[in-house]
């Protein structure tokens, strides 16, 4: 039972994460004008940052029993999300407000990578199950 709720929450975090990054803030970049856009994205990515945290925590502490170094990596995306959230969202935002482009795209190109690298920590979890 333990090990299948731990199952449905890594998917949960999974499968939320490459909705967002990959659905979600494409459709609203799509479909709505750019001085929308932005501002929309803005006020979501917090949310989504805490679901992230919220769902990797959860299933670093359902995992801990039945695999540590699962519940590790789940523990890790939980961790690295917070200064993520905190700090880095803030200096993305700055460097938009103020506009420094290439501060921006590096930025922006570095919480990418971080998405993608949780997005990969989750997948393994995932493949552990098997």
């Amino acid at each position: 039972m333990l090990e299948n709720t731990a199952l449905l929450v890594t998917a949960l975090l999974f499968g939320g994460m490459v909705l967002y990054s990959f659905g979600f803030a494409a459709f609203i970049f799509s479909n709505l004008p750019a001085e929308l856009a932005g501002p929309t994205i803005r006020k979501a990515f917090p949310h989504f940052y805490i679901f992230v945290m919220v769902t990797a925590l959860v299933a670093a502490v359902l995992l801990w029993s039945v695999n540590p170094t699962s519940a590790i990596l789940m523990a890790i995306i939980a961790v690295t999300t917070l200064p993520t959230r905190q700090l880095l969202m803030p200096a993305i935002n700055r460097a938009t407000d103020t506009g420094q482009k290439s501060r921006f795209k590096w930025l922006h190109t570095f919480s990418v990578l971080i998405t993608l690298a949780h997005m990969a920590m989750a997948a393994i979890v995932l493949t552990r199950f098997v």
